[in-house]
This record gives C-alpha cells, sequence and structure tokens, in this order.
C-alpha cells in the first residue's frame, strides 16, 4: 500500500548499491515485484489513448467516402467481376455455337434425308447383285463345259456381285460416319482381329493351291485337268484376293466397315462353293476334289460363325462404352 501513495517518479529513490551478492539477489527480486505489480495496476487503471490501432484491430471511426474514393472503388469492384462477367460470356458463346451447329443440321435435312433410303438401298442392292444370278440364273446357260468361256462366265457373275458389295460398303460407310462433317470418325480394328482373320482367310486360299499342286504332282489320283480346277474354284481364289485388299483398304483407311466386310464376302463364298458342288458333278469331278470343297463350306460356316460373334461383342462393347460415359 506504501508503494501506491508515492507518484511514479519516486520511484527513482529505492535504489540500492551493490553490496553484495545475496542481497542484490534479495533486492532485485523485490524490485521486479514492485515493479510488477505497479504496471499492472497501472494498465487495470489507467486510461489507453491510442491512435495508431495494430492491424487486427477493427476500426471503430466512421468513414465518409469522397467521390474519387467513390469512383475507385467502383473500378476496383468492376476489377474484380470481371473474370465472372468473362465466363458468362464464353457460356453464352458456347450456347450460341450449339444453336448455330442445330440450326446448320435443320436448315440440311435433305443430306440427313438421304441417309435413311441406303438402310434399304444397300442390302437391295447387295441381294440383287449377289443372290439373284447365283440362285434364279440357269447354270446351264453360263457353263458350258470345263474351258475357257465357262470359267469367264462365273467369273463375270463374281464381278457383279465385287461392284454391288463394293457400292454396299461404301454405303455403309456414308450411314456410319458422324452427322456433323466436323467430328472425326476413325475407327482402327485391334491388331489380335487383323492378325486372326488374315490367318483364316490366308488358310482357306492356301488349301485348295495344295490341293491343286498336289494333283499335278501325281500325289492325289485320279488328276484333275487344270482347266476344271480353275472353273470349280477359280472364281473362289479371285474372290478370296479381292476381299483381302478390300479389307487392308478398310483398315488403313479407318473405315467404320471393316467388322462387316468379311462378312460381306464369306457369305457370297458360301454360294460360290454350293456352286462348286454343283459344277463338280457335272464335270465328274475326282472323290477328293469334292471332299475338298466340302471341307472348305465347313471352314467358311466356322468363320462366318465367328464373324458374327465379332460382331455381338462389338455391340455390347459399345453399349458399355456409352453407360460409362
Amino acid at each position: 500500500m506504501a508503494c501506491l501513495a508515492h507518484p511514479p517518479f519516486m520511484m527513482s529513490t529505492n535504489s540500492v548499491p551493490r553490496v553484495s551478492s545475496p542481497m542484490q539477489k534479495v533486492l532485485t527480486t523485490s524490485h521486479a515485484v514492485h515493479l510488477h505489480t505497479l504496471s499492472h495496476i497501472r494498465m487495470k487503471h489507467s486510461p489507453v489513448c491510442c491512435t495508431k490501432l495494430t492491424r487486427w484491430e477493427p476500426s471503430s471511426a466512421t468513414y465518409t467516402p469522397t467521390e474519387s474514393a467513390d469512383d475507385s472503388f467502383l473500378t476496383k469492384t468492376t476489377k474484380y467481376l470481371k473474370p465472372f462477367s468473362s465466363v458468362n460470356t464464353d457460356e453464352a458463346q458456347e450456347t450460341n455455337s450449339e444453336m448455330r451447329i442445330d440450326a446448320s443440321n435443320q436448315t440440311r435435312p435433305e443430306v440427313q434425308f438421304l441417309k435413311w433410303p441406303m438402310w434399304l438401298l444397300g442390302p437391295s442392292l447387295l441381294l440383287i447383285t449377289g443372290m439373284v444370278p447365283t440362285l434364279w440364273l440357269p447354270l446351264s446357260s453360263v457353263f458350258l463345259g470345263p474351258n475357257i468361256a465357262s470359267l469367264l462366265s462365273l467369273v463375270g457373275l463374281d464381278c457383279i456381285f465385287n461392284l454391288g458389295a463394293t457400292l454396299f460398303l461404301l454405303m455403309a460407310d456414308s450411314c456410319a460416319r458422324p452427322k456433323l462433317p466436323a467430328q472425326a470418325c476413325k475407327s482402327k480394328p485391334p491388331f489380335s482381329y487383323q492378325f486372326w482373320n488374315m490367318v483364316a482367310t490366308v488358310t482357306g486360299f492356301i488349301i485348295p493351291l495344295m490341293m491343286a499342286f498336289g494333283s499335278q504332282k501325281g500325289f492325289l489320283q485320279p488328276q484333275l485337268p487344270f482347266i476344271s480346277f480353275s472353273v470349280l474354284l477359280g472364281p473362289y481364289l479371285l474372290l478370296i484376293s479381292v476381299q483381302i485388299l478390300t479389307e487392308m483398304l478398310t483398315w488403313h483407311w479407318q473405315s467404320p466397315v471393316w467388322l462387316v466386310t468379311p462378312v460381306v464376302y464369306e457369305a457370297y463364298r458360301l454360294l460360290q462353293l454350293m456352286r462348286g458342288l454343283k459344277l463338280g458333278t457335272e464335270l465328274s469331278a475326282p472323290a477328293w476334289m469334292m471332299h475338298t470343297i466340302r471341307g472348305l463350306v465347313s471352314w467358311w460356316v466356322l468363320i462366318l460363325s465367328m464373324q458374327l460373334m465379332r460382331v455381338a461383342w462389338y455391340a455390347g462393347f459399345t453399349s458399355r462404352t456409352h453407360h460409362q460415359q
């Protein structure tokens, strides 16, 4: 209580000379306690007047903005609002572009309308060029015997089918393309599909050649003349070569019709082999030749079934991909 009665300037008179170390420690301790108590009491009861606030203390003074300050505030506000307005502008531009694309699609209905008849025109063309000459045209008017004229007549029938198949694949490619020309449509088959498809095709090409080579060398009896072999399996080998070339082109161009190309040619190949069985009976072909043709029919039925299974797998794969997206 005596310390409270003294004014602050009297605290300098309470100085103790340095006499000994024990007394110095005691006096230092008491002086520290005295100063601590005084500072505590002074902070508690005396008012504090401060004109400079710290960074974390809010200002209690009122602020009246001037005209220049108001302009700067609006300028800063527009700076912060500028990115949001640009985002809205970009969204509006995208919406306008989509509307323009939809409008362009609606302004060209004749282009979209032409794609619908292709679903019926393409298969009808394939039926007319492939099945009608083989099933309804009598072979007696085409086949004149084991000679060059008969071979050319049969090759001509297969060429008519090849023209129809090419037009069908072009129509199928046009239907598979996207509606917008700006969208890229590249469909590349997997390497395993290309490998096994080429193995199946080359196997069906090599087996008849091996049988003909064995007949010419005398390993197979009775021997079959070359012209008779050409009439029976010549168009078959020629169409396999055309199929290989067509498939390689579709793979190179990454056309969406790579999956249906072997189905189109292999279905007609079965008709070729069935025609060969009928002609073999008229030519009195040896038994080993007839068994070879029957084996080829069985082989291509198996390959065609595998191709149809691939089509079903691809349809399921596409459905799963769209569902995940």
